[in-house]
């Protein structure tokens, strides 16, 4: 049993292999040569963004704009429609005989409504599709692997992964000059 296991009670957890690169470079180099033998559950780790690296791994484009489309529509809708019933059909107010439906009223609370459901939607979607906070994941009981955030770069090939074969993906990272090779999630005895 793993400590993470027995610290938090969970017998789910992931499987696979880190490999730690010397650089960005390496890092893509590996990344496009797994991609092209077949491998699909990749994941990078790095101090940075790196296009080249996100190329490699071939993530797709976010969705946080369309849950900003969404949140911005929706505030929108809403705003005109809290005004139109406000000043239409509750409480409508004859100020110098001038019809109470009037559009070009509506538009500062409509746009304002727009902004503000549009930024909280771009918030809680990116949150949602990081899978943010994420407070724990097995990679981080490897030993080094706090370095991420620094100056190390790693690769991890989840074992779920169909092509994942143990001895031959950690060939297969060797062959792409990787400094170390990990399995995690870390034996007990690894972290005694």
């Amino acid at each position: 049993m793993y400590p993470c296991e027995i610290a938090r009670g969970r017998h789910d957890v992931a499987e696979g292999l880190l490999a730690e690169f010397g650089d960005e470079e390496a890092l893509a180099r590996a990344a496009h040569g797994l991609r092209a033998k077949g491998y699909r559950q990749l994941e990078a780790f790095m101090p940075f963004p790196s296009e080249e690296v996100l190329e490699a791994l071939e993530v797709p484009r976010s969705r946080v704009p369309l849950f900003v489309l969404i949140g911005a529509l929706l505030g929108g809708s809403l705003g005109y429609l809290v005004m139109w019933w406000t000043n239409v059909l509750d409480y409508p107010l004859d100020v110098g005989g001038r019809d109470p439906n009037r559009w070009p009223t509506f538009i500062p609370i409509t746009f304002e409504s727009a902004i503000l459901l549009g930024g909280i939607a771009a918030f809680l979607g990116f949150f949602l599709l990081s899978r943010l906070p994420r407070l724990w994941h097995p990679v981080f009981e490897v030993p080094g692997f706090e370095r991420a955030s620094s100056d190390a770069f790693f690769l991890s090939v989840s074992a779920e992964d169909p092509r994942f074969d143990l001895e031959r993906t950690t060939r297969e990272l060797d062959d792409h000059a990787a400094l170390r090779i990990v399995r995690f999630p870390v034996a007990a005895g690894a972290l005694a």
